[in-house]
């Protein structure tokens, strides 16, 4: 139960946060509204408040908006062309389309926001745990308890600093640490190794590395909301960047295609973080807006990224592409997302019946 009450309000909400992405900047342009629809389906209950009609219907997985000349073809009553989404000039088009996947980003930004502010923002301090024999940092002299403070003369307030200053030095040769153990002060020497690792998309790179790792200690910073923004904004851009690597990575084949999911692996990713806690649950319904967001500005037919595209062609026209043209472009985005569909939902039977690995899970 708790596995599909979390897939409901994720899915739901994120959606919902993308059409009325659409809503918004439709009505802030003049656009009739027609409907606002919680759901899919037939109707179940709503009111009508001024052109709108604002429903719940049967299906509450998401929902959708439905504006005046939005079809092609569709016909506009005399005097309402004003308000038709067709009669809009391109560049107004374009933002109304444009809104759904930027409030997704928007989403994620102001739900990590909110953890920040509600929780802090954990630092994993530079405290070495262990140190790995013969290793260089064992070589030089370096023991578990050590705190690291400077690399190179730069200061280094998180592990997450360590990692990134030796990758950006250590390739160089030596670097010079100054470690703080039992308050005082030590100087080592250290040269890194080279290894090949594999990162996160399971690719094979060399890495410098001096053979330590974290003890695990956190510091807890409070943030202020100005802090907390800046903060949030950092961890989206990270997010953007990985999820947009990724989907870089599946269509060079580095990342296999058995790596995607549809419902059935949202589900049960949302009931694995629901039972974690309600934190848990929003990183994962961050990371998920993200995708959502993103997915939707590929440029495919029928998704809105396949619509923008269309827009910057009118553009540079300055006429529109015509309506069997139109028709031919949505028949192929139909096949492509329908090939998309059959994937991701052979995947997920797939991963029910042991025949792939559930993330996180070794092969």
């Amino acid at each position: 139960m708790t596995t599909l009450i979390a897939f409901v309000v994720v899915l739901s909400g994120l959606i919902l946060v993308h059409e009325f992405g659409h809503f918004l900047v439709a009505r802030l342009f003049g656009v009739k509204v027609l409907k606002f629809s919680l759901g899919f389906g037939p109707r179940v209950a709503g009111f009508k408040r001024g052109d709108t009609d604002y429903c719940l219907s049967a299906v509450p997985l998401g929902g959708f908006v439905k504006m005046l000349g939005e079809q092609p073809g569709e016909n506009v009553p005399e005097g309402e062309e004003h308000r038709s989404f067709s009669h809009k000039p391109v560049g107004v088009r374009a933002a109304i389309v444009a809104a759904g996947p930027i409030s997704n980003l928007l989403l994620a930004w102001f739900i990590l926001a909110g953890i920040l502010l509600a929780n802090g923002n954990p630092v994993l301090l530079p405290v070495v745990g262990e140190v790995q024999t013969d290793s260089p940092a064992a070589k030089a002299g370096m023991a578990p308890g050590d705190e690291i403070v400077e690399i190179n003369g730069r200061r280094v307030d998180s592990w997450d600093d360590i990692a990134r200053l030796i990758r950006e030095k250590g390739a160089e040769g030596p670097i010079r640490l100054i470690v703080s153990r039992e308050e005082e002060r030590m100087a080592l020497e250290v040269t890194p190794t080279i290894r090949t690792m594999k990162n996160l998309f399971g690719e094979e790179v060399k890495v410098p590395m001096i053979g330590v790792t974290a003890a695990g200690k956190l510091r807890i910073e409070r943030v202020d909301p100005v802090k907390a923004l800046i903060l949030a904004s950092q961890k989206t851009w990270t997010l953007i960047d990985l999820t947009a690597k990724g989907f870089v990575k599946i269509i060079q084949r580095v990342v296999p295609l058995s790596s995607l999911g549809g419902p059935i692996m949202i589900a049960q990713l949302a009931g694995q973080q629901a039972n974690e806690g309600v934190i848990n649950l929003l990183y994962f319904m961050a990371l998920l807006s993200v995708n959502l967001g993103l997915i939707n500005l590929f440029p495919i037919p029928i998704l809105d990224g396949g619509h923008l595209f269309f827009f910057a062609i009118e553009a540079a026209l300055g006429r529109p592409l015509s309506r069997r043209q139109m028709e031919f472009a949505q028949q192929v985005g139909i096949a492509i997302l329908g090939a998309l569909m059959l994937l991701v939902f052979y995947n997920d039977f797939a991963r029910l019946l042991g025949f792939i690995p559930n993330p996180g899970q070794t092969p």
